[in-house]
Parts: structure tokens; C-alpha cells; sequence
């Protein structure tokens, strides 16, 4: 008599007595075949895992229990139901409400159309792989680990949300928060460290007054206590015979790229209109920047993205595309195109040329000025990443400075107290796990 045959979905990131009873059960109803989940199927509902999709299988391969394994690349089972027709699902019974809830319902109604059965083990408590990552935190995210995450972001998210920190707290805050939309988690990828804000925190202005060294050790703080990837704002990237000992400094922290500007001379911010005196390296000097890094960094997944300012200092089209690929062949894994306009039209442009070149990389963009553009425009158009370069510290800003006023004016603290974070929460949020 044939052996009848069983499907399980699993994301297996972190293997746990769970995931054994699942497969157990499902080996007592004939073969099992593992649908496993591709880094973008665990992408779309919640952060990526720690192992990649070929580490996992290795795993769920060598498991008595299961006979055969194969991706499935969504959260959907469908496509891989219709495929296999299996006699038996088995998932445990956790996902009748939440994110999963409609998916299963799609499995039920799917498995119908050859009398297949679901088959539902109780849900075993208190262990899942989001309580041992809690766990795992500090081990999981040493520097060599960090710095390759956000190269396996970009390769498994439509678009990577990166937003800027300037010092330990904000960094806290990009760690914890998210949404729930669409019964989905949303949350922040990464952290943007900004030559901007690291300045203006300091008081100084942002013409490289502050060196990298004082940056990094800001860096080191913020990473002590964090744990998502983060990109490092590098301005021009200062002398050429000094890029190596920056980018080993900024690998042994566990940054995850650096982004570089070709720019020359004292820096001059971007977002002031007026850029008279402003200059562009030329680009092959530049792309000899980036083979530098390149050929300096310890690991591969450690990023360099070139910042190309064109559009900035007045230049044309033609100009910008044309050191996108003189950029690209010398080795950046990404290309951020930068505008001070109000509307995305002008990236946008860039990006459909740029799309066509057999050279083409991931797109980055800053919407600082035109703020109004949405996520999925920037998805549309060929953007990967997205960073949120400055909102932090504008918004502390106006808080501190109303805080202070209200101080003065009313000779007291009682009615600032109603428009700050309390005692309480903020002690809780830098507690001790």
C-alpha cells in the first residue's frame, strides 16, 4: 500500500521542541515533505531569520522525521499544495487567529478539492523562536553576524526601512517599536548614522568638524545596546590612504555599509540650496575610492554604496548616469541618487535609465525633501532602501526646546510633565532584560 503524504510548512529559524512534535505527529500519517519557507516568505510577515534558506534546510534535511524538503516561497501554501496534492497538512493550532488565520482557511478550502485533511496538534506553550531569539540577542548579534544582515534584508525585502539614530536612545527606539498594519508587523530594519545629527548633537556644523573617530566611538555606544544593522554616513570618506583603517573600524563594530558621496573639498550639506563652491570628484578618482574599500574590508556582505550628487550641484541627467556606472563596474553594491527636490520625479527619472544598463544596482533613497513619496512609489521604481536620514533629532528638537520654555514660564515642571514621556516609562525602556 502507498504511503500517503503529509506537508508541513515551517520557517525553522531556530529548531525547537515544537517544530519536533509537528514533524513527529506528521510522520504518524504517512510521508513527510517540508515546505520550507524562503528568507522572503518570513520577510513579508516578520523580521528575516537568523540562518539563510540553505543553512535551514541543511537542518530539516537531516531530521529523521522528514523525508524530503522544499521551498515554499510564500506565506501562502497554495502553489506548493496544487503541486504535491498532499493527503495530510499538519500545522499546530496557533494559527486560527493572527497573522496565519486566512492562510488557513485557504488550506482548507484548498484541500478539499481532493478530500486532503488538516490535521492541527495543540500548540505547544511557552516555547517559541521569537522567545529564544530574546534569548539569544546578545550571542546572535556579534559584529561578524550584524554586519551581514543588511545585505540579506536587501535580498529579501522589497524595500528596507532605515532610520537615523544619533546616539544610544534613539537607537533603543529603532530597536522596539512597530505597528501592526494589515495584521502585519511593521517595523524599522536598520539605523542611519548621519553626519548631520551626529554634529548637531555635538554642536558642531556639518562640514566634517567631527571626526570620524569621535563617531565611531558614538557608534560603538549605540551598538552595545542594539541590535539591527546599521549604515554609516562616511561624507566623502575623507583621504584615500585612510579609507582601510575607517572601514575596519567600522566592520569591528559590526556596521553593515558605508555610504560615500562624491563630493571633494570641505563638505557643504546637500539640502542647502545654495551649493556655489560645491564640487564633484571626478568620477574615476571616486570609483578608486570605492575599489579601495572594496579591497579592504573583511567581508564580503560588508556594503559600499556610492552617493552620486549630480542632481545636487546642478548637473544634468546624462552626468548622473554615467558615474552610476563607472561607480557600479568599480564595485558599489548599491547607488544612492540624491535630490533636494520637492518630488521624487527627478530619482525616479535616473532610476528608469538606470534600470536598462547591464550594470544596474540597488537603488537608495532619501527622501528628506520630498517627503511626501510613498514606500511602494520607491518600490515601483527600483529602490531597495529607504533611509529616514534626519526625523529623529528634528523631532526632539521642538519637544526640548517647548519643555524648556514651559520650565521658565511657569517657574515649575508640573505642566511640561503633561506632555513628556514619564519617569517611569523611560526607566523601563533602558531596563535590564
Amino acid at each position: 500500500m502507498k504511503k500517503k503524504t503529509v506537508y508541513v510548512g515551517l520557517a525553522a529559524d531556530i529548531l525547537h521542541k515544537g517544530h519536533i512534535n509537528i514533524l513527529k505527529t506528521a510522520n504518524r500519517y504517512g510521508n513527510v515533505i517540508v515546505g520550507l519557507l524562503t528568507d522572503q516568505a518570513i520577510a513579508s510577515y516578520k523580521n528575516i531569520p537568523y540562518l539563510n534558506y540553505e543553512k535551514r534546510k541543511v537542518v530539516i534535511e537531516n531530521i529523521r522525521y522528514v523525508k524530503k524538503v522544499i521551498p515554499q516561497d510564500t506565506l501562502d501554501y497554495i502553489y506548493n499544495l496544487k503541486l504535491i496534492k498532499p493527503d495530510y497538512v499538519v500545522h499546530g493550532d496557533d494559527w486560527k487567529t493572527g497573522v496565519q488565520k486566512k492562510t488557513r482557511e485557504r488550506v482548507i478550502k484548498t484541500l478539499k478539492k481532493w478530500s486532503g485533511k488538516l490535521i492541527e496538534p495543540k500548540y505547544t506553550k511557552n516555547i517559541s523562536s521569537t522567545l529564544i531569539k530574546k534569548e539569544m540577542n546578545n550571542l546572535i548579534y556579534s559584529p561578524e553576524n550584524r554586519v551581514s544582515r543588511l545585505k540579506r534584508l536587501i535580498n529579501s525585502k522589497e524595500i528596507v526601512r532605515i532610520l537615523e539614530s544619533h546616539n544610544s536612545l534613539t537607537g533603543l527606539i529603532i530597536d522596539k517599536i512597530n505597528v501592526e498594519k494589515n495584521k502585519k508587523v511593521v517595523e524599522f530594519d536598520g539605523m542611519w548614522s548621519s553626519s548631520l545629527t551626529d554634529s548637531a548633537t555635538k554642536g558642531l556644523p556639518d562640514n566634517s568638524s567631527l571626526s570620524f573617530s569621535a563617531r565611531i566611538a558614538s557608534l560603538n555606544d549605540m551598538m552595545d545596546v542594539t541590535a539591527k544593522p546599521l549604515v554609516f554616513d562616511a561624507d566623502n570618506g575623507g583621504q584615500i590612504e585612510h579609507l582601510p583603517f575607517l572601514v575596519r573600524s567600522l566592520e569591528r563594530s559590526g556596521a553593515s555599509a558605508i555610504i560615500m558621496e562624491d563630493k571633494v573639498g570641505l563638505k557643504k550639506n546637500s539640502l542647502f540650496k545654495d551649493q556655489s563652491g560645491a564640487k564633484q570628484d571626478k568620477p574615476q578618482l571616486f570609483a578608486k575610492k570605492i575599489k579601495k574599500i572594496c579591497n579592504s574590508r573583511q567581508s564580503q556582505d560588508f556594503m559600499v554604496i556610492a552617493r552620486i550628487e549630480s542632481f545636487i550641484v546642478g548637473k544634468s541627467l546624462k552626468d548622473a548616469l554615467h558615474r552610476a556606472e563607472i561607480y557600479s563596474k568599480a564595485g558599489a553594491d548599491a547607488i544612492l541618487i540624491h535630490s533636494k527636490e520637492k518630488t521624487p520625479a527627478q530619482i525616479f527619472s535616473f532610476a528608469k535609465e538606470f534600470k536598462k544598463s547591464k550594470n544596474f544596482k540597488p537603488l537608495v533613497s532619501v527622501p528628506s525633501t520630498y517627503s511626501k513619496v510613498y514606500e511602494k512609489d520607491l518600490i515601483k521604481n527600483g529602490f531597495k532602501l529607504v533611509i529616514y536620514a534626519n526625523q529623529l533629532l528634528r523631532a526632539a528638537y521642538p519637544a526640548m526646546q517647548n519643555t524648556a520654555r514651559t520650565i521658565l514660564k511657569n517657574k515649575r515642571a508640573f505642566e511640561a510633565d503633561k506632555k513628556i514621556i514619564s519617569i517611569k516609562e523611560i526607566i523601563n525602556l533602558v531596563k535590564n532584560d
